[in-house]
């Protein structure tokens, strides 16, 4: 009930602006930004998760968490998500953390003073939590923080659990309908795709692990589905990051079994968990139902930067002792 409310009663809309930019490898990414009335305010950065893009119910609700707070938005739509397909041949993946490094780098070279906190939810979190880990120490300075919502830690795990029973029958095959599509849109722009690609596999792929065998791993330099999910996985990252960061999961997730969650004992000092009992898949409604219910992780996740972002902020403008 939680994790189809949002794709079904939240109506809420952002007025977008969207700046294109160009990848080192000759692609692009899209960001859509939210600007506030302060040009030098804080910025949300906000990584959306499997087919979603800065239209997703829980980005929108991020973005005005964060413009209630005078704050700016920017959503970084990954590979073909904020529809226009990329040029490249191969898509976005859980595990493709170079357009947010190339992101962040230039957001921090085009605004010295930048004060930043970035959210994750779903495959986006798995990105972002991957990123910190790879990245350590070296995190550009302007990112206080991070917060990942719903984070598929064990790919592996969330591929079994999505291609059986009622997942399988809902979520998996709404998200390859979208994924097939793209798949043939590309193969009809370059007919060479079907050389890499397990064409006739990817079409009529029903299952995730179908879907990756056939598209993701050959794509992307993967041996096969599983060696991208092991790979991919942001699991084995989480023991390096070193920037403050949130965890939020739900032990109910339908998406991510409870048994893909870390060990709280496991994680380094830099990371905190929320692992509640209910809260469904990008949910974690708060309020009356049906109608006055909004997500608290939303809330919570702007509040833990807020205190990283605006104290950090407060310390710069401080006079020296």
């Amino acid at each position: 009930m939680q994790t189809i409310w949002g794709p079904l009663f939240r109506r809420h809309r952002i007025r977008w602006r969207r700046e294109r930019v160009a990848t080192p490898d000759g692609d692009f990414v899209d960001l859509d930004w939210a600007d506030s009335a302060r040009p030098d305010a804080p910025l949300l950065l906000v990584l959306h998760g499997l087919e979603g893009s800065s239209r997703s119910h829980y980005v929108v609700g991020l973005a005005r968490q964060a413009l209630a707070r005078g704050w700016r938005a920017v959503t970084l739509n990954f590979r073909s998500c904020s529809g226009e397909l990329n040029r490249l041949r191969s898509f976005y993946h859980s595990g493709h953390t170079a357009d947010l490094d190339e992101v962040v780098g230039m957001l921090a070279a085009r605004e010295p003073g930048l004060r930043l906190g970035a959210v994750g939810v779903s495959l986006g979190g798995n990105v972002l939590l991957k990123w910190l880990g790879e990245r350590q120490a070296d995190v550009p300075g302007p990112v206080a923080g991070a917060v990942a919502i719903s984070v598929p830690f064990d790919l592996a795990s969330c591929a079994e659990t999505l291609d059986r029973g009622f997942c399988r029958l809902v979520y998996t095959r709404n998200f390859l309908a979208t994924m097939r599509a793209k798949v043939r849109l590309k193969a009809a722009r370059d007919p060479g795709l079907r050389e890499i690609v397990d064409g006739p596999l990817a079409l009529r792929a029903r299952t995730f692990a179908e879907y990756d065998r056939a598209v993701t791993a050959p794509l992307n330099g993967f041996k096969d589905e599983r060696d991208y999910w092991t790979r991919a996985s942001s699991a084995p990252y989480l023991s390096r990051i070193q920037r403050p960061t949130l965890l939020v999961n739900a032990l109910d997730d339908p998406i991510v079994p409870a048994g893909a969650l870390p060990d709280l004992a496991d994680l380094p000092p830099a990371v905190q968990a929320q692992f509640v009992r209910r809260g469904g898949h990008a949910a974690f409604l708060e309020g009356r139902w049906p109608w006055r219910v909004e997500s608290w992780a939303e809330r919570r996740a702007v509040e833990f930067l807020a205190a990283l972002v605006e104290g950090e902020a407060a310390s710069r403008a401080a006079p020296f002792c």
